[in-house]
């Protein structure tokens, strides 16, 4: 049996099965991860979203960006909607709509195997967090998102955060936004552990900048040994170091869709047609 954590899809299902076949992923023997980002952007995130629901125990996901947009989308939010940009629509009109946005509504913001000794998440954590805080705060959204009523309530509010540094006397609504925008969105924070969410710039653009740090180099991160599987963050690109995997390689924006073998820490991937504008990166 292997485990196989597969980068940012965003709807990019062809590209999908053609890393799948390359690895020869077998859903009888093999787990397949998700890092999140299932849909938007690429062409078929209806197709995807199937398939990995039909993969059942099989696959593991954690929902981001683009995964909680659609959900918001879903229930009634369009703040943010743009169909210039946004490839959602055939999800939203599928005749199994409902059930394909109430299983994407129960997926984890996080997932953690003790056996593999590794943490999935889309984005970021925050330095001051260690393992037990994020899996804490984590159940906190899902447990929202997982209560119809609640979970409602919270996608009309969702988009951003007023708040900037944790604070664990956060309470309400600000907790809940703080708390998904992290797992959902963060990649820079700076040395006072302030999240700094609007920066979507390859590192090698801020070196030697003393204003802003990928969240994963901060010195005093929390999670510094333990180790941690990630995606959101294309102009990273892969990525390995810092007791992390990055695995956003840019699939929708005519990169690479990657996948790594948990086991030996191989890598696979395969080249992608450029699908959205770079700098609409995202």
């Amino acid at each position: 049996m292997a485990t196989y954590v597969i980068g940012d899809i965003q709807g990019c299902y062809t590209q999908l099965q053609q890393l799948l076949e390359k690895i020869q992923f077998d859903p009888a023997q093999d787990a397949l991860w998700s890092v999140g980002d299932l849909v938007n952007r690429g062409a078929d995130s209806l197709n995807t979203l199937r398939f990995f629901k039909g993969l059942g125990k099989s696959a593991k996901v954690v929902l981001g960006n683009h995964d909680m947009h659609l959900l918001a989308v879903a229930h009634g939010n369009r703040e943010r909607y743009k169909p210039e940009k946004d490839t959602l629509e055939a999800v939203l009109k599928a005749e199994a709509r409902a059930e394909l946005i109430d299983w994407l509504r129960q997926r984890p913001l996080l997932h953690y195997d003790a056996q593999q000794q590794m943490l999935m998440i889309h984005a970021g954590l925050p330095p001051q967090w260690d393992l037990a805080t994020a899996q804490a705060c984590a159940q906190e959204v899902e447990n929202t998102l997982r209560n119809e009523d609640k979970s409602t309530a919270f996608f009309k509010e969702m988009y951003g955060t007023d708040e900037k540094i944790w604070s664990p006397s956060l309470k309400g609504m600000a907790r809940l936004r703080f708390i998904n925008s992290c797992f959902t969105q963060l990649r820079y924070c700076t040395v006072k552990g302030k999240l700094l969410m609007k920066n979507k710039s390859s590192p090698t653009q801020l070196m030697g900048s003393a204003e802003a740090m990928p969240w994963f180099s901060h010195p005093q991160r929390a999670t510094r040994d333990t180790s941690i599987v990630f995606g959101h963050w294309a102009t990273l690109g892969y990525y390995a170091g810092n007791n992390v995997y990055g695995l956003d390689s840019g699939c929708v924006w005519g990169g690479r869709l990657t996948a790594l073998r948990l086991e030996d820490k191989q890598l696979f991937q395969v080249q992608c047609p450029q699908t959205q504008n770079p700098l609409d990166w995202g």
